[in-house]
């Protein structure tokens, strides 16, 4: 049964190990948009086992991974060189059993003149966000025009604007134009919650009584309770897993070696008791030996005195009777 318990409690961390070492892709330079003739590295980090692999997405592959015809695979990085509109998909880290998948991020190569830069999307709740127009060929004039859904949002001589504290307000289709005649392609800027921070642990004085606060609930829009908790619950419980295994190995280790020392006391006992059996024996069989060369000895000797006797008598002259 314990070893039953032991193989549910491996498959439990296996699974849990699985969750919490996800991987994560990382985009060098980090932006989404790029002109033709562009470079980029993707990087797979992960905190767990080994083996991850990059893959994409395009209109003409699906689930390919780099080094098959496209990308140069070193280790854990992939770089593309020379980038063209066909790059254009999405991106993902992936086991080596297909089993687990980091978040796929959407990368854009334009041909245009204008191009509007994004970070690597989707943005997090509160942070400053940069947008930039950019044109393939450097101009001296970086003026340009940001719009949000159609509307006009203002102009920028600098060529880029800056969205402090982005919220899910901000969330909706931009573009740029630049000398009032070029104009960007429309990106779609999407917003993610930023989770909250776990609450301090309190840790009582001896002899006083509190009561635990309740963790603060996650604001309106934000990711799920159970995807906030999810983390430290599987680090608990898999610590919790891991203290219990380590009391079982401990535990049957034990009693193994009990019943190795019983079975080497109870050997000691049998060579003991034989040894007694074999010495009283050989007691036994040396005093039959004994008493037989004592009575060989004894018989000896009265022959031998029998023989004498008989010789005597017949080396004696014979006896004159008187007349």
């Amino acid at each position: 049964m314990e070893e039953g318990a032991l193989l549910c409690l491996l498959c439990l961390i296996s699974v849990l190990s699985s969750n919490t070492n996800q991987a994560h892709l990382i985009v060098k330079p980090s932006q989404s948009q790029f002109f033709t003739g562009s470079s980029v590295s993707l990087i797979c980090q992960y905190g767990g086992s080994a083996g991850w692999t990059l893959k994409r997405k395009t209109s003409r592959q699906t689930r390919v991974g780099c080094g098959d015809g496209w990308g140069e695979a070193v280790g854990s990085v992939c770089t593309i060189n020379s980038m063209s509109q066909r790059d254009s998909g999405s991106y993902w880290c992936e086991s080596s059993d297909g089993s687990s998948s980091s978040s796929s991020i959407n990368l854009t190569v334009s041909d245009g003149a204008v191009m509007l830069q994004t970070p690597v999307l989707p943005v997090m709740e509160g942070d400053d966000v940069t947008l930039t127009c950019r044109t393939n060929t450097p101009s001296s004039k970086p003026q340009a025009d940001f719009y949000k859904d159609g509307s006009h949002i203002r102009q920028e001589p600098a060529g880029y604007m800056i969205l402090r504290r982005i919220s899910r307000s901000d969330e909706g289709q931009y573009r740029c134009d630049m000398s009032g005649n070029q104009q960007s392609q429309t990106i779609w800027i999407s917003v993610r919650g930023k989770p909250t921070k776990p609450p301090p642990v309190i840790v009582p004085k001896p002899g006083s009584s509190f009561t635990t606060p309740a963790p603060p609930l996650p604001p309106s829009g934000s990711p799920s309770l159970l995807l906030f908790l999810l983390p430290p619950v599987c680090a608990v419980v898999l610590l919790a897993l891991l203290v219990l295994l380590v009391l079982l190995v401990r535990r049957c280790v034990r009693r193994k070696r009990q019943g190795n020392d019983a079975a080497a006391g109870d050997k000691r006992k049998k060579r003991t008791i034989t040894q007694k059996n074999h010495s009283k024996t050989k007691q036994k069989v040396c005093r039959c030996q004994q008493k037989t060369e004592t009575r060989g000895g004894q018989l000896h000797t009265k022959n031998h005195q029998t023989q004498k006797k008989s010789r005597a008598h017949m080396s004696s002259p014979p006896h004159q009777s008187k007349p």
